[in-house]
C-alpha cells in the first residue's frame, strides 16, 4: 500500500488506521500524490481532509470539513483526514469496525480522561461520532471504566506489585510471541535459571524494604510457570515467603496455565505458600484447535486439571479463551464458552487472537483475512452476553496491535473475584517490580505519572550469563524513589 500524504505529517496516525483493515500489509509513504491501485492519497487543504483510495481497480473518495473540537489545530485536522480515510476502507472493503478509527492500547484509560476534560456527556458522544466507536464497545468501556476504577482507587503512593517471570512452557502455541522457550529444549537452564531468580527476589525485596513499598499483589506468570517441578516452585515460592512482607497482599496469582502441567504435587505447594488465585487456561474446548495451534493438552486434561484445582482447596480460578483461533468456528466458541461456564470458574478473561511479528502463525504468512475478524467479532458479542447474564461481568479491558478485527481483550468475573494486579499493571497504577528473564519493572512516580522502566534480559540464557548486570540494574530502583521520595 502506497501512503500519499500531501501537506500533513500524519503518518503515525494514518498507517494505524490503514492496519485496521490490512494489518500486516506493507506500507510506503510518499509525500507526491500516486494515482494507482493499492494507494491511498490523504490530503489536508485550508479547513478541509481528503481522501482518495484505489483499491482493486475502483477509487473511493471522501470529503470532512475539519472541525475544531481540540485547542490544538493540528490534532482536528489529524481527527478529520483519519475519518475521510476511514470511510474510504469502509467503503471499499463492506466492513465497519467496532472501534471505528480508535486504535489505542486503553479505551476506558482515554475515556476517564476525555470526561474530566469535555463532561460525561461530550465525552461518550465524542467517541461515537468523531472515533466512530459503536454502542456497545462504548458501553463495555463505560463498564472497564467503573470496575478498573473500584480497583485503582485502593492503590497507595507506597504501593508495588511483584512480577515473577517462568518463561518456559511443554510447547510454543503458534499464535505465542512471548519471550518462552519448551521445555524440550530448555530444560536444561532451568535449575540454574530458578537459583538466580531466587537471588534476584532476595535483591529485590531488599530494595522494597529499603523504599518503604508497600507490597498489594503477587503475579508469578510466564510462560507456564508450573513448568517447574514441585520442589522448583517450592523453592521459588519460598523465597518470595521469606524476602518480602506478604502481610498487607491483597492477591497472590500462580499460572498454571498448560492444563498438562497440573499435577495435585504443585497445587498442593502453591496452595500452601497462600497463592490466593491461580489461572487454567484451556484457551479453546475443542481438541483439533488445540492441535492446530501446537498445545498438546486435551479438553478433557483442562476439565480434570480444574476440577483437580478444587479438590485442592482453590476458589479463585481464572480461565483464558481466545477469539479467531485458527479452524475454529463461531459454533465451536460458542461451545467453549458454554463448556467453560459449567466448570464456574471465578474469572474468564477473553483475548482477541493478536497476530505477533514473532509467532510461529505470522512467520508462516497463516494471515487472519477480514472475514476471520467479522467471525471473531461475533465470538466476542456472544462471550460478553452469555457471560454477563451468568454473573461474570466485565471489570477491565485493553487493546493490542494487529488484532483480528481490531478487537480486544476483556477481563471478566464474579463480583468480588477481579484480578487486582491485571488492573494495576495495564493502567500503570502503582510500581511493578519485575524479576526473571524478559521480566520489565516499571516505577510510577508516587503523586506523578511519569513512568520509568528497567529491562531484564529477555532470553534465560542471557539472564544467567549477564546476572551481574541484571542486579547493577536493579540500583536504577533505589536511584528513582531517592529522586522521588514518597510522601
Amino acid at each position: 500500500m502506497q501512503l500519499c500524504l500531501i501537506n500533513n505529517s500524519f503518518r503515525y496516525e494514518i498507517e494505524k488506521l490503514i492496519r485496521i483493515f490490512l494489518p500486516f500489509e506493507k506500507i510506503e509513504v510518499s509525500e507526491m500524490p500516486v494515482f494507482a491501485d493499492n494507494s491511498v492519497i490523504a490530503e489536508i487543504t485550508e479547513n478541509t481532509a481528503k481522501a482518495t483510495l484505489y483499491f482493486c481497480g475502483n477509487a473511493y473518495n471522501s470529503v470532512k470539513k475539519i472541525e475544531r473540537i481540540n485547542q490544538n489545530t493540528d490534532k482536528d485536522a489529524e481527527l478529520f483526514l483519519a475519518l475521510a480515510v476511514y470511510d474510504c476502507f469502509v467503503s471499499a472493503t463492506n466492513y465497519k469496525p467496532d472501534w471505528g478509527i480508535l486504535t489505542g492500547i486503553r479505551p476506558a484509560k482515554l475515556l476517564s480522561r476525555l470526561k474530566k476534560t469535555m463532561g460525561d456527556a461530550n465525552a461518550e458522544n465524542y467517541f461515537k461520532n468523531y472515533l466512530m466507536v459503536n454502542d456497545k464497545k462504548l458501553n463495555l468501556t463505560l463498564e472497564a471504566l467503573k470496575g478498573e476504577g473500584e480497583i485503582t482507587s485502593l492503590s497507595k503512593p507506597d504501593s508495588f506489585s511483584l512480577y515473577i517471570s517462568v518463561p518456559f512452557c511443554p510447547t510454543r502455541c503458534s499464535y505465542c510471541s512471548f519471550v518462552s522457550h519448551s521445555v524440550e529444549h530448555a530444560e536444561k537452564l532451568i535449575p540454574q535459571y530458578v537459583d538466580y531468580l531466587c537471588k534476584e527476589l532476595e535483591v529485590t525485596a531488599k530494595i522494597a524494604k529499603l523504599n518503604n513499598l508497600r507490597l498489594e499483589t503477587v503475579y508469578m506468570g510466564g510462560g507456564t510457570p508450573t513448568t517447574l517441578s514441585p520442589l522448583q516452585l517450592h523453592k521459588v515460592l519460598k523465597t518470595v515467603a521469606d524476602n518480602f512482607d506478604l502481610s498487607g497482599v491483597r492477591e497472590y496469582t500462580v499460572e498454571a496455565g498448560r492444563p498438562d502441567t497440573v499435577t495435585k504435587e504443585k497445587l498442593e505447594v502453591i496452595k500452601s505458600f497462600g497463592v490466593t488465585r491461580i489461572s487454567i487456561n484451556p484457551q479453546t474446548m475443542n481438541d483439533e484447535v488445540l492441535k492446530t495451534i501446537g498445545r498438546k493438552h486435551t479438553v478433557k486434561q483442562t476439565v480434570e486439571a480444574f476440577n483437580l484445582a478444587r479438590e485442592c482447596g482453590f476458589n479463585n480460578i481464572n480461565t483464558d479463551l481466545i477469539a479467531g483461533l485458527p479452524n475454529d468456528t463461531f459454533e465451536s466458541f460458542k461451545n467453549t464458552v458454554n463448556e467453560v461456564i459449567t466448570l464456574n470458574p471465578e474469572s474468564v478473561t477473553v483475548h482477541s487472537l493478536s497476530m505477533k511479528r514473532s509467532s510461529g502463525m505470522t512467520r508462516l504468512n497463516q494471515i487472519p483475512d477480514i472475514e476471520v475478524g467479522k467471525t471473531a467479532s461475533k465470538m466476542v458479542d456472544f462471550a460478553y452476553n452469555t457471560l454477563s447474564q451468568n454473573c461474570i461481568h466485565p471489570y477491565y479491558m485493553y487493546r493490542q496491535s494487529k488484532t483480528v478485527g481490531n478487537l480486544e481483550n476483556v477481563g471478566y468475573s464474579k463480583k468480588g473475584y477481579e484480578s487486582l494486579y491485571n488492573v494495576f499493571i495495564m493502567d500503570e497504577t502503582h510500581t511493578i517490580l519485575a524479576c526473571g528473564a524478559s521480566a520489565v519493572t516499571k516505577l510510577r512516580q508516587p503523586l506523578g505519572d511519569y513512568i520509568e522502566r528497567i529491562f531484564n534480559y529477555k532470553y534465560p540464557y542471557e539472564y544467567i550469563n549477564k546476572f551481574d548486570e541484571i542486579l547493577n540494574r536493579k540500583n536504577g530502583i533505589n536511584e528513582f524513589y531517592n529522586k522521588y521520595l514518597i510522601p
